[in-house]
């Protein structure tokens, strides 16, 4: 698993100064954002030859409000572009993220296209 770590402040919900950490899960085909240890986003996605292909965001009950899944969705969007993969954005969460930052401009595949 590929992993970044960082603490500070985020609220309620049991997230506080616990340490967030994200990585990727290859043989479970999805990125993960977890809080102190405990499990607190996913996105799944199909890796292709070329590209990546996200396709669901998940984000716990507890967990949810506090910006997790978009600092996931920039980790996982990240690390496609670093392993020079195209982003395919079937998600509507990451699509949303995408559409929202310049950086991601020229690197997308938008489904349905053919971009």
């Amino acid at each position: 698993m590929t992993n970044t770590s960082s603490s500070g402040p985020a609220g309620e919900g049991g997230t506080g100064d616990a340490a967030l950490s994200m990585g990727r899960q290859d043989n479970q085909d999805r990125y993960e954002a977890r809080v102190g240890g405990e499990l607190a986003a996913t996105i799944t996605y199909t890796a292709r030859p070329e590209s990546i292909d996200f396709v669901h965001t998940q984000t716990e009950e507890k967990f949810q409000g506090h910006g997790l899944a978009t600092k996931l969705a920039l980790f996982a969007l990240d690390d496609a572009i670093s392993k020079g993969k195209r982003i395919i954005p079937h998600c509507p969460f990451v699509a949303d993220v995408v559409s929202t930052r310049e950086d991601y401009e020229g690197r997308v595949d938008w489904p349905g296209t053919g971009a």
